[in-house]
């Protein structure tokens, strides 16, 4: 695996104040958003990119909510988000509006995946690895609802998991019941 990164930056946020640190895969930069000090075990998210959410505020996903409700604990509690560039579970944008005009017509999101030609989620986290290597981290609590980040990890120890719950909207209710159903997303608190 090659990868460039680059030094060091603050980042003053309305989350609060953060030092990031960009890493570039092939055409991918990815970034790592951290308040220090960390303990023995980091509070650390990993983010997919997800521009209609995140910076559009699209009510179809939960994931700029979850992106603000971890940056917020981040800033309270200390630890890392990596945010992934792996939008629309790593199909691209232009899928991903694709996968949006299949969903319109009444496919749900793994559908609407599969008559795309993808799999339900696409996502890799190789990069995760080297990320937390590269900060030395060896123990992390994981705020994640999704069971495949769990257990995507090698290079660390995952003694928790940080549920991260998000109130569903009448845009995302099947969007989360799917993430439920079929991928096994623990979207509540007592979710093992």
């Amino acid at each position: 695996m090659n990868i460039e990164f680059s030094n060091i930056a603050n980042l003053p946020s309305r989350f609060g104040q953060f030092k990031i640190k960009a890493f570039k895969e092939g055409a991918k930069e990815h970034m790592a958003i951290y308040k220090e000090p960390f303990g023995e075990v980091v509070n650390v998210r990993i983010h997919s990119e997800c521009l209609t959410g995140d910076a559009m505020g699209s009510l179809k996903c939960d994931c700029r909510d979850q992106l603000e409700a971890s940056l917020k604990y981040i800033q309270e509690h200390g630890g890392m988000v990596i945010y992934l560039r792996q939008e629309g579970r790593n199909i691209g944008l232009l899928n991903k509006v694709n996968a949006y005009a299949l969903q319109d017509k009444g496919f749900d999101t793994i559908e609407a995946n599969h008559q795309l030609g993808f799999k339900a989620d696409e996502r890799t986290y190789e990069i995760v690895d080297f990320i937390l290597k590269d900060f030395g981290i060896k123990k992390i609590n994981l705020l994640t609802n999704n069971p495949l980040k769990l257990m995507s990890l090698s290079c660390v120890e995952v003694v928790s998991r940080v549920p991260i719950i998000i109130e569903p909207n009448k845009y995302n209710e099947d969007y989360l019941r799917i993430k439920k159903e079929q991928m096994g997303h623990m979207l509540d608190e007592n979710s093992k």
